[in-house]
């Protein structure tokens, strides 16, 4: 039988922290003169953006990530105390951001991790919220073998994490039926999600630090580390 796991990319196999750095390098100046911290604004931003797009999935309205992740910058920028955010940050500033977030990078240990597993006769799957041009172009610089035609994009099915009904499309997609499929993902929510659409569940503490099973429920495999992560499912796919 097929080993398949599916991974989550920005926050799991992809970090931030190109996101963060570009922010304090344009802003964090004028930021800091309102108390405002550079790599909390991003993440911030990164929070609420994911909040409202799901949201508005939720409520059967589907907008894409990137649209809702640009238009609501401003207020964000208001949140965090700025009076006249339009004054410290502009539509060019807005752009320049969205395009540098395209060139995050991949996290330490995550080509290590990918390549494992496929050594090891796994199938490896990509499922995001992201577009697919940028999510193909962090893969293709960080050597992530995961090709195109095993990337699946809530864009294109229509429907936003961490509702079920995106897990089960992803089923759907890879045609597994009843067979045991993996998820792997550094987001306690995504992983918890996917457990309850009957996959496995991997979580690697990178991203958020503390699992919090009490709040998310047991994995089936928790670890801090991505390459970690692929031994161990290894371990159990054998």
């Amino acid at each position: 039988m097929t080993k398949i796991i599916v991974f989550d990319i920005v926050g799991t196999l992809v970090s931030h922290e190109h996101f963060y750095t570009t922010i304090d390098q344009r802003l964090g100046p004028s930021l800091r003169k309102h108390n405002v911290s550079a790599r909390l604004l991003g993440f911030a931003w990164l929070e609420s953006a994911e909040r409202e797009y799901t949201y508005l999935s939720l409520s059967g309205k589907y907008v894409p990530f990137a649209q809702v992740f640009e238009a609501i910058f401003f207020r964000v920028l208001h949140a965090a105390g700025v009076p006249e955010p339009r004054k410290l940050a502009t539509e060019e500033d807005v752009k320049f951001f969205l395009q540098e977030y395209k060139s995050c990078r991949v996290r330490p240990g995550a080509k290590e991790c990918i390549d494992n597993l496929k050594a090891n006769g796994w199938t490896v799957w990509a499922f995001t919220s992201g577009d697919r041009a940028r999510v193909t172009g962090y893969f293709e610089s960080g050597g992530i073998a995961i090709d195109a035609e095993h990337i699946i994009t809530c864009d294109e099915i229509g429907v936003g994490k961490p509702e079920l009904r995106a897990y089960e499309k992803v089923k759907e997609k890879i045609g597994v039926g009843e067979q045991e499929v993996w998820f792997a993902a550094a987001h306690g929510w995504d992983v918890s999600a996917a457990g309850r659409a009957g996959f496995k569940t991997a979580y690697c503490t990178v991203l958020e630090s503390e699992a919090l099973e009490d709040v998310f429920g047991r994995m089936d495999v928790v670890v801090d580390s991505l390459v970690e992560l692929g031994e161990r499912v290894v371990g159990k796919g054998v």
